[in-house]
């Protein structure tokens, strides 16, 4: 059966109710996701691709677009670094996409790999970076991240960007005030690091308020799977608020029997408004990705698409 079918199905039920159940299963999955130590592994890549593929998308017409990347991070990522090896997750996910190249490669799959590859050995682009290179005269990039740190590396990453704009802020707070953009196109990228055990629940009020100001914009939602409980939960909330058109993307590399149990092996995406043809164009990267990714005694990756047109 379909994801969005069970989420449907969990749609028939009050928001409170979905709220609560939420909320409790979130508390379990308190988890620091923290771009640093999880750049480039195989949750990144399908997640990026997805973003390239929305840009990619939004860039087929004349009107400008804007992007608001509300947590971005530092924009760059060492793979060398002491956080990236201590995870070592770099490994089941960009290493593993040596062999793919040429013109025959899905366009956003191709247009990731140029974009990674020309950041250089050892180095991984974040978000904001991909979102920045491919934004034309016109477009703009809103980038916060709350972390200062983080955001003093960030602002000099974009700072070659003419139109791109890093800020220290809260991202959720933030978003607000930024929602309807100006040039009335465009997409909210929701990337935390679920440092807050109510992370679900801020990821539906954010939604829900961007959907009230911008219902015309697409949104790209990442979240981790600790539980599938959890997670569809969470999507049918989005569901109950009002969302129509979602797509849903999970991706699960399968836990190790002997790994720890707070490691990462499942994530997911939620697209409001996907652009059309974008199911499509994920499921035909997925099926170079997913025979790629995945643990590093050779399990696969399971990489599930399902959008509005399987209901």
């Amino acid at each position: 059966m379909h994801v969005l079918h069970a989420l449907h199905r969990l749609d028939e039920r009050t928001v409170p109710q979905l709220r609560r159940r939420s909320a409790t299963k979130a508390a379990a999955q308190n988890v620091n996701y923290r771009h640093a130590f999880h750049a480039g592994n195989f949750a990144d890549v399908v997640k990026h691709v997805a973003l390239v593929a929305i840009l990619l998308h939004l860039r087929k017409k004349d009107k400008p677009f804007r992007v608001i990347d509300t947590h971005a991070g530092r924009g760059i990522y060492d793979l060398d670094s002491e956080a990236a090896q201590r995870t070592g997750e770099a490994s089941g996910g960009i290493a593993r996409l040596g062999d793919l190249s040429g013109a025959s490669l899905p366009p956003a799959l191709a247009t990731y790999l140029d974009i990674v590859r020309a950041t250089g050995a050892a180095r991984y682009p974040g978000s904001p970076l991909i979102a920045a290179q491919l934004l034309r005269e016109s477009d703009k990039l809103i980038a916060i991240e709350k972390h200062p740190e983080d955001e003093a590396v960030l602002a000099q990453t974009l700072a070659r960007f003419k139109n791109a704009k890093s800020t220290c802020a809260d991202g959720y707070a933030r978003l607000a005030a930024l929602l309807p953009p100006p040039e009335r196109r465009g997409l909210v990228l929701i990337d935390p690091p679920f440092e807050a055990e109510n992370e679900f629940a801020q990821l539906v009020q954010a939604l829900a308020g961007a959907r009230r100001r911008f219902a015309t914009g697409i949104a790209l939602v990442w979240y981790p799977i600790k539980s599938t409980a959890a997670s569809d939960a969470f999507a049918g909330e989005v569901l109950a608020g009002g969302a129509q058109d979602i797509a849903r993307i999970t991706i699960d590399i399968g836990r190790d029997a002997k790994g720890d149990k707070d490691r990462l092996s499942a994530a997911g995406l939620l697209v409001v408004n996907p652009p059309y043809g974008f199911v499509e164009k994920m499921r035909a990267a997925a099926s170079l990705l997913g025979p790629r990714l995945g643990r590093t005694d050779g399990t696969p990756a399971k990489i599930a698409i399902d959008g509005a047109g399987d209901l």
